[in-house]
């Protein structure tokens, strides 16, 4: 294989949980081009990565919106003559693109998603979460004969982000090297969404008995979240939900002495740039819980309580997310104190 093109174009947690696997690949192939196409946004965390040589941004609702964009599209991949893909996330637009790319080899999961356009279909069993999603992503390799090296996921912070994260912290009032805590109180799903007055009171603790900074990060569509967790709180906290790349988020995280967040994309970042992590989740459902997404790393925890539910109904649930609700504060503040 002398060109390689990986593929998944889901979310950005997923993506992280897929470095492992393109350091394996390059590592099995170490004189191959290797591409990865993802989302738009999350080829910022990308760059600088030693082991991609392009990272290609596919944009199904926007810049290749419609039939004729995506045939120009597809007509550009084509002329790459990547000699095989490795579809880690199969979907049928992946599947279609790269067949109609003329992509001589097209491996991946076979799950219900246009499979007969794939020329190697693994056995898709991601459903049962038996295993972590980064070890899913090493089975294309297996499938390959090769017996691939585990390894935490790994994000390349540029000089610029950090220069960037540094401005932005001064403008918070946090000077360098000041200790600080960041809550992420956002998730994409109501059932993974800690209680926010639990984020406020975690919040209070910090501030009151470690007398440490506390910032309050989401994106600005989730600021929302933000202003209610701080018109919880007793103490004034830093509040950060402005615009900002992804590269500068990961910047910022790296400079944080703990993050505390929902099950999100933004736990993933901050593992991979080594900053302490305290993730809180919610559903036991096979193949949603933390034994599949749980962040990785040295310093990754992640908190879940068995409600004692038969049957995890995620986002359905008709428990009140009674797992959520008893991880208390006081839980979650005597765990970060380990890390503080």
């Amino acid at each position: 294989m002398k060109r390689i093109l990986v593929t998944r174009t889901d979310r950005i947690g997923d993506v992280i949980l897929s470095l492992p696997a393109i350091k394996a690949i390059r590592k099995a192939f170490p004189d191959a081009y290797i591409a990865i196409m993802v989302q738009p946004r999350i080829d910022d965390i990308l760059k600088g990565n030693p082991h991609i040589n392009e990272v290609i941004v596919y944009d199904k609702n926007k810049k290749h919106k419609g039939v004729i964009k995506n045939l120009r599209f597809i007509k550009w991949l084509k002329q790459k003559k990547f000699d095989v893909v490795l579809n880690l996330h199969t979907t049928k637009r992946t599947n279609l693109l790269c067949f109609l790319a003329g992509i001589p080899r097209r491996i991946g999961h076979a799950r219900g998603k246009a499979d007969f356009l794939l020329t190697d279909k693994i056995g898709y069993t991601k459903k049962l979460g038996e295993k972590h999603e980064a070890e899913y992503s090493l089975d294309i390799l297996r499938y390959l004969g090769i017996d691939p090296e585990f390894s935490n996921p790994f994000i390349c912070v540029r000089q610029e982000d950090e220069k960037k994260a540094e401005e932005t912290l001064k403008g918070l009032g946090i000077d360098k090297g000041e200790r600080f805590v960041v809550l992420h109180p956002g998730a994409s799903c109501r059932s993974k969404m800690w209680p926010l007055e639990n984020f406020a009171k975690t919040g209070d603790m910090l501030m009151e008995n470690l007398k440490i900074k506390v910032m309050i990060n989401l994106a600005p569509d989730q600021a929302y979240l933000g202003e209610k967790v701080r018109g919880m709180m007793k103490n004034k906290p830093v509040f950060f939900c402005n615009p900002t790349t992804l590269g500068e988020l990961a910047a910022l995280f790296k400079k944080a002495s703990l993050v505390i967040s929902n099950d999100s994309g933004p736990a993933h970042i901050a593992s991979a740039v080594g900053a302490p992590i305290i993730s809180i989740f919610g559903r036991n459902q096979k193949g949603l819980s933390p034994a599949r997404w749980r962040p990785l790393g040295t310093k990754a925890l992640a908190i879940h309580k068995d409600a004692g539910c038969a049957e995890c109904l995620a986002h359905d649930c008709k428990k009140g997310f009674l797992c959520l609700e008893s991880i208390s504060a006081e839980e979650v503040f005597e765990k970060a104190k380990g890390f503080l």
